[in-house]
């Protein structure tokens, strides 16, 4: 039996700074290069935005073929020019800019060079010219009808030597060249031709691009031909590797490979541009940019880089632009604190996603409202509330109070003993989430069959007194789980004195109204919410309870340990210990984390995580410890596999245990700057198995994509779905990034950049 009646003493937090620097190795914040998307589309006329090839010139202007025509971009401006007139406007194939400067244009009806802002074609070839490259004479140039060589002799046509399917052309600085159709590739040399087209020679006969990649670093060139089935790697005229689905595609269809000027090579496909990238002994690794998040559209037809590094991708919807920047973690997380405080708090000061009228557009953003307004004002309470133990900034604490005060005001809106309502909405507001409905019977046997525990809720709204606002009820344990993390992390890290006093006789007016509902949230119906529920009778003894009896366990612990830490009454450590000793509760605890597949949810592992804290906190009975500690780490067995820097620094942070410091210090700089939740498939993936774990129920991968392959998430999400986001019509808050970043600083985790 767990005994003793204890004195509230006020804690740093269980496990200090200082004393997990001793047992963990922190990270420097050093200078990282950060990628980020900015959009070109070309216009909004047929076949302008059907982009086959791009070209950057020295002066950072670019030129984009399309089938409409040729299109420039001048550096530094958003808006494209044609620079065809109306005879030659048409299908364009290919562009490229020349060392002496001017641009080759390959047309539907012949050769055109772009110099000192007038266009000319090349007298001589009349056909269409889908392929051009630069040799040691000038511009090669092929189509379906023959094989041309532009110097400064003037024209000479060859007999095409290959199939008529000429897709790209590659220079191999010998006096020779490399042809890639459609019926293979040929090297065509003054020795003579040799055609890879047999499986011994190639991946397959369908080639698009050839180009030469740095093999190893040493300045040795291997040549890559991209096509159907994927890379085939070439050094010297002899096959020596490929690369497929099995070493990182996303797809066998393979359109374009280009070398960038870091040494890494890019390749794109029908499914978005995959980088691969040398990492000594061990190879090349691959990582992917795809969906809106990065691209125009998946459909990537060619690359090229100009002189700063940036990408310039052509797509089937226009051109993307990948650019770089360096810059910190700190300085990210000053650009997401930005963000959320711009866009994202609402009042009466709830923090919560916005909704964009028009997918992408952050200028047409506005607030929404969602069921778990509460849970996530709260999280972003402890982020503020860890920022401010931090750094001592005066709006971090200031913007923890404002957040504490939205909280409060959910409970104080609904003018009863301590009911609170899930969020609250301006009156003015004509949409909703959840709008009060009408259930008729027919429905109602339908939904109850479905789901036995199903409440029948149909005024889910209701105005204050004052005409104000519109609150929601039937709350959830999720929100009072929520509620109370921040509370806690509010009261030890920012509350002043005074604010203590007004969150310790908050809490306690919550718990007192929980306890007299009989360990539940009771609605003003009198009944309790469907899913707040912490009560013995329920959790134990009914059947229908028992996938929630160990997560409510631990947070009706928890709630009870916080508010006899912070008020000092008895009553809430004697209701403590009457459920842990006579309830059953401490088994319930041990293994509250559930692996049962039918069973398991990411909704239990961040509720969990929001609960765990104040019995690490403010537990000191040495038994209850070594049970919380059970209990933790049997959770964080599951929730270490999503590499998730919340979860594992609030593990670390509670038990004093070192943990793997790398995997979340990449989440915080992989983790894109764009937050507009695009939708991200990766279920279309051909390097990605669909499987059906750790959960049972959504589609998922068999392994965990790096935040920038998969959608902006909260920590109760399944990062393992293959299909996320909802197609760029909200934007997120960042707290998801900023809770568990500004948790890190606090714990020693993350170094300040210098």
């Amino acid at each position: 039996m767990f005994s003793g009646i204890c004195i509230p003493i006020i804690l740093a937090l269980s496990v200090s700074a200082e004393d997990l620097a001793k047992n963990t190795v922190s990270m420097s914040d050093t200078p990282f290069i950060q990628e980020f998307h900015e959009p070109y589309p070309i216009g909004d006329q047929p076949g302008m935005n059907d982009v086959r090839a791009v070209a950057a010139d020295t002066g950072g202007d670019v030129y984009a073929a399309t089938k409409a025509g040729v299109f420039r971009l001048k550096k530094g401006s958003k808006q494209w020019s044609a620079l065809l007139d109306a005879a030659n406007a048409g299908p364009a194939f290919a562009v490229v800019v020349a060392p002496e400067g001017g641009v080759w244009i390959g047309l539907w009806n012949g050769l055109f060079r772009f110099a000192d802002e007038k266009l000319e074609k090349t007298p001589g070839i009349d056909k269409p010219v889908s392929a051009l490259t630069v040799d040691e004479q000038g511009i090669v140039a092929a189509g379906p009808d023959g094989l041309w060589r532009i110097s400064a002799a003037g024209v000479k046509a060859e007999p095409l030597p290959s199939a008529r399917s000429v897709r790209a052309l590659l220079a191999d600085g010998k006096g020779g060249l490399w042809v890639a159709t459609g019926m293979g590739l040929y090297h065509h040399t003054p020795e003579g031709d040799k055609l890879y087209q047999s499986e011994e020679q190639i991946l397959s006969a369908e080639v698009y691009d050839v180009t030469y990649v740095s093999a190893d670093g040493s300045g040795r060139s291997d040549l890559w031909a991209g096509g159907l089935g994927g890379i085939t790697v070439y050094s010297g005229t002899e096959r020596t590797g490929e690369f497929s689905t099995e070493r990182g595609l996303p797809s066998v269809f393979v359109q374009c490979v280009t070398a960038a000027p870091d040494g890494a090579t890019w390749v794109g496909t029908n499914a978005g541009v995959v980088r691969f990238s040398l990492r000594g002994a061990k190879g090349f690794a691959a990582s992917l940019r795809h969906s809106r998040r990065w691209l125009l559209d998946d459909d990537v037809r060619d690359i090229v880089f100009d002189a700063e590094h940036t990408a310039w991708i052509a797509t089937g919807s226009g051109v993307s632009a990948i650019r770089r920047k360096r810059m910190t973690l700190q300085e990210k997380a000053e650009y997401f604190i930005d963000i959320c405080l711009t866009r994202h708090v609402r009042e009466p000061g709830l923090v919560e996603k916005c909704r964009l009228r028009t997918p992408g557009d952050l200028t047409t953003w506005e607030p929404r409202d969602d069921d778990n307004d509460g849970q996530y004002t709260a999280m972003y309470l402890a982020m503020e509330s860890f920022r401010y133990a931090v750094t001592k900034d005066p709006e971090a604490r200031a913007n923890a109070k404002r957040a504490f005060e939205a909280l409060r005001f959910l409970q104080t809106v609904t003018e009863t003993p301590g009911f609170l309502a899930r969020t609250v909405i301006p009156t003015s507001w004509s949409q909703m989430a959840d709008m009060n409905e009408r259930i008729f019977e027919p429905e109602w046997a339908d939904r109850h069959v479905r789901d036995p525990r199903y409440k029948r809720v149909e005024t889910r709204w209701r105005p204050s007194s004052d005409g104000k606002w519109l609150w929601k009820g039937d709350t959830s344990s999720d929100e009072m789980t929520g509620h109370m993390f921040g509370y806690v992390y509010y009261y030890e890290l920012a509350a002043d004195d005074a604010d203590k006093v007004r969150v310790a006789a908050h809490v306690g007016k919550i718990m007192d109204y929980i306890i007299d509902g009989g360990f539940v949230l009771k609605d003003i119906d009198g009944t309790h919410t469907r899913w707040a529920v912490w009560s013995p009778e329920l959790l134990s003894h009914d059947p229908d309870w028992a996938a929630e009896r160990g997560v409510n366990s631990v947070e009706i612990l928890s709630f009870l340990k916080a508010a006899y830490h912070m008020t000092g009454n008895q009553k809430y450590q004697d209701h403590y210990l009457r459920l842990l000793n006579e309830h059953g509760y401490a088994a319930n605890v041990r293994r509250a984390k559930t692996y049962a597949m039918s069973w398991r949810t990411h909704i239990d592992d961040e509720l969990l995580s929001l609960a765990y804290p104040a019995l690490f906190l403010y537990e000191d009975d040495p038994e209850l410890k070594q049970l919380y500690r059970e209990s933790i780490d049997h959770w964080y067995e599951g929730a270490k596999q999503d590499e998730s820097p919340y979860f594992d620094f609030l593990y670390a942070g509670l038990t004093g245990v070192s943990v793997p410091l790398k995997p979340a210090m990449f989440f915080l700089v992989d983790t894109p700057l764009d937050l507009v939740r695009w939708t991200v498939d990766n279920s279309r993936r051909e390097d990605l198995r669909l499987v059906r774990k750790p959960e049972i129920e959504p589609l998922q991968t068999d392994r965990l994509p790096p935040a920038s392959e998969r959608g902006n998430i909260r920590w109760d999400d399944n990062p393992w779905r293959a299909v996320q986001g909802d197609g760029g019509l909200t934007e997120s808050d960042g707290v998801f990034w900023l809770l568990p970043y500004w948790m890190g600083r606090y714990y020693g985790f993350i170094q300040a950049a210098r």
